[in-house]
């Protein structure tokens, strides 16, 4: 018979979509979220809202745990070598269609949490995301400024005098229903919001280096829950924003409708009332947590699963999550908080994975195998098409002559680079010319 954390471990390493060595040449499947993911009291809430909502129950799930991150604040954290990780979160709902319920399944959480922390709802939850310096002037400090100090029209000092009198509330909930409108704001020259969500999701200070723009944000506490659809997302999050670090600060979850209610659904108010007494227990007690730590059967866990969540991936999907490790001990935390434990257990990381688990699988299946080039992404399908490799200059034909050397190289060396594209010189009358064959035509050659 098999011990708890035997269990876990097995119920975690059998998975082959997360071997190291999985097949990523399979159909994309639209993931599965395990039973240990809907643990404490976000599965309490899940199972109370789920038969009374058209909302998927990852929507629900994930953005309770990133709004009780949020409304926590910076009191508890784990520490990752020097770096401290707060309970900051970002998740990013994913549909296949406009019509995934996205936007109702936050409805019941805000719902929620009104009971739990009115002021909290009134005042940290925001949406408008348009630059670096709005998302700043929502957590802003005291702003002043110098004036002089005058005897008798002589300057004799300065002084620091206030105006503006600053947040002192620094928790911000920032909700984006229309999450691509951001993506297309940070492809403009010169916005800054994709440093400063960078750095916010980081815990850092935050400030701008423009002149006219003084405001700044110490320790500020602020995550983002954004809408969009898969295509959206393919068509505006561009390759800049995954190699800077921007994606893999968020959980990118799949979503869709998971039934149809012509009458809707309605939650008994005595179900939201206890659910919502909980949610203020594990608050309260939340504030009273610095540093947390994993126990001894965690730890082990986590040894297993360490060198797998921290090995890198190719391509975009390896973009996209290069922060699990961090994004799975946030999550574990937010459930051993609610769990009302300063410590967390075999069951809070377990938890934590089987939530991660569906975001890396929703990765998957939203960017498959794309490289974030779509130059090279389009190379490698053309020679995925053709046994016999293509040369460069049939290349340059199938993009009708409109690419140039420079660019086709750049992207064929991104594929050779990534052992997607085998470069085999030709002889032939005259110079050698080179022949380019997609990997899974070459090794029969």
């Amino acid at each position: 018979m098999l011990n708890t954390f035997e269990q876990v471990a097995k119920e975690y390493t059998i998975s082959e979509t997360h071997k190291p060595n999985s097949n990523q040449n399979k159909p994309r499947l639209w993931p599965e979220l395990a039973p240990n993911a809907l643990h404490g009291l976000a599965g309490d809430f899940v199972r109370m809202i789920e038969s009374e909502t058209e909302s998927d129950n990852v929507a629900l799930l994930v953005q309770f745990l990133i709004t009780f991150g949020n409304v926590v604040g910076r009191c508890p954290h784990f520490v990752a070598e020097a770096d401290k990780h707060f309970t900051i979160g970002n998740v990013c709902l994913v549909g296949e269609t406009a019509k995934g319920k996205k936007g109702s399944s936050l409805g019941h959480i805000q719902r929620l949490f009104e009971k739990v922390d009115e002021g909290w709802t009134e005042n940290c939850v925001h949406s408008g995301l348009s630059s670096g310096e709005g998302l700043i002037w929502c957590v802003r400090d005291e702003i002043t400024k110098k004036e002089p100090i005058k005897s008798k029209g002589v300057v004799k000092d300065y002084q620091d005098v206030v105006v503006d009198q600053g947040i002192s509330d620094k928790r911000a909930l920032v909700v984006e229903s229309e999450f691509a409108s951001v993506l297309r704001v940070m492809a403009r020259d010169g916005n800054t919001l994709s440093a400063i969500i960078r750095n916010a999701w980081d815990g850092k200070n935050l400030k701008t280096m423009t002149k006219n723009s003084p405001a700044k944000a110490t320790e500020p506490h602020i995550s983002i829950i954004g809408h969009i659809t898969r295509n959206e997302l393919l068509r505006y999050l561009d390759n800049t924003e995954c190699g800077n670090g921007f994606a893999n600060r968020f959980l990118w979850a799949c979503v869709k409708r998971s039934k149809v209610l012509p009458e809707g659904g309605k939650v008994h108010e005595a179900d939201m009332e206890s659910l919502a007494e909980a949610t203020k227990e594990a608050l309260h007690f939340s504030l009273t947590i610095g540093e947390i730590k994993r126990d001894s059967e965690s730890k082990e866990l986590w040894q297993q699963v360490y060198p797998e969540l921290s090995e890198g991936k190719a391509g975009l999907l390896g973009a996209v999550t290069a922060r699990a490790e961090a994004q799975v001990m946030r999550l574990a935390c937010l459930y051993a908080l609610l769990d009302l434990s300063g410590t967390i257990r075999l069951e809070h990381l377990s938890a934590g994975l089987a939530l991660w688990a569906y975001c890396e699988d929703s990765a998957k299946y939203i960017f498959g195998g794309t490289l974030g080039d779509p130059l090279a992404d389009e190379i490698k399908q053309a020679v995925d098409e053709e046994p016999k490799g293509m040369t460069q200059t049939e290349l340059s034909n199938h993009f009708k002559r409109h690419k140039k050397s420079e660019q086709l190289n750049r992207a064929l060396n991104i594929l050779i680079a990534r052992g997607m594209v085998f470069k085999v010189a030709e002889e032939t009358a005259g110079r050698t010319s080179h022949r380019y064959f997609s990997s899974k035509n070459y090794h029969r050659k």
